[in-house]
C-alpha cells in the first residue's frame, strides 16, 4: 500500500475551529445505568455547541476517566466539524433504544 503524501490515502487534515478564550457554557447534572454525571458545554459565538466536559461523581475513577475522555474526543471532533447529530446515531444503543454509555446519554440530553 502506497502512503506516501500523494498516496489517495492521505487526504488534508480538517482545520480545527478554535474557541475564543470566553465563551458561553451551561452545566448540568444527569445519571445513566445510576451513576451521577456533570456536563458542561461550551459555544461559539453564534451559538453552535464546540466542546464538552463530562466527569462522574467519582472523581479519579475509571468511569469518570472514560466519560472524560470520551467528551475531549467529542470535542475535537466538534472543533473539526463534525454533525452532532450524526455522531448521536453512531453511538451504541440498548435493545430497547437507550443509549448505551454515559456519551450517548449526554448527546440525548444535547439534542432534541
Amino acid at each position: 500500500m502506497d502512503i506516501s503524501p500523494e498516496s489517495p490515502a492521505c487526504k488534508p487534515t480538517p482545520v480545527r475551529k478554535r474557541l475564543q478564550n470566553r465563551r458561553a457554557c451551561e452545566t448540568f447534572a444527569f445519571q445513566h445505568q445510576g451513576a451521577d454525571f456533570t456536563m458542561s458545554t461550551g459555544c461559539y459565538p453564534d451559538g453552535t455547541m464546540g466542546e464538552v466536559f463530562i466527569n462522574a461523581a467519582h472523581a479519579n475513577s475509571a468511569l469518570d476517566a472514560l466519560a472524560s475522555d470520551a467528551a475531549i474526543a467529542l470535542s475535537f471532533a466538534l472543533q473539526h466539524g463534525a454533525d452532532l447529530s450524526t455522531i448521536e446515531l453512531a453511538m451504541k444503543r440498548t435493545a430497547g433504544g437507550d443509549p448505551s454509555s454515559p456519551i450517548g446519554a449526554a448527546l440525548d440530553r444535547l439534542l432534541p
